[in-house]
């Protein structure tokens, strides 16, 4: 595993709508997104933060967004899709794993915030390219593969009252 050294460039990429939903769903209570950035950077030098969000027409989403942009996040919005059937659908993850790898040449670190385990072969393909991966994810929602695949794994579980509002 690769060390951790002040001078590493790190990118920091949220899936938003897992952590949202693991956070309700495990705590009834949001995230602290400010606390989650520090922490990821952990005073190394951001290159860049994404966060990855959806809009479903809800009323307090614009100052969500305004609020992850006043953090230092930049935000990347897709519209929820709704299908003839009623079905809905709205999904980041091609998107998310094209700008890890499109960011890996200029970065020593990756932070993947979620713990959906689709990413687990996007950190074995950045550790391949020798980029440090970590994972920020809730313990008992994040998929195995995923914490196998990274260098380092945070259950933000373990900090409940330093991630979460």
């Amino acid at each position: 595993m690769p060390p951790i050294h002040e001078s590493q460039r790190v990118a920091v990429i949220a899936d938003s709508q897992n952590l949202y939903h693991t956070a309700h769903s495990l705590y009834s209570r949001n995230l602290d997104y400010e606390a989650i950035l520090e922490a990821s950077v952990d005073e190394r030098e951001l290159i860049r933060a994404i966060a990855y969000v959806i809009r479903a027409d809800s009323p307090a989403e614009e100052d969500f967004f305004d609020a992850l942009r006043d953090i230092g996040f930049e935000t990347k919005i897709k519209d929820i899709k709704t299908f003839a059937d009623g079905s809905k659908k709205a999904n980041w993850d091609l998107g998310m794993c094209l700008d890890a790898v499109t960011l890996a040449p200029k970065i020593d670190t990756f932070v993947l915030c979620s713990g959906d385990g689709d990413f687990a072969r996007l950190c074995t393909h950045l550790r391949h390219e020798g980029v440090r991966t970590e994972v920020f994810g809730f313990g008992s929602s994040t998929a195995e593969e995923l914490i196998d695949a990274c260098d380092h794994f945070v259950d933000m579980s373990e900090n409940e009252e330093q991630f979460l509002l």
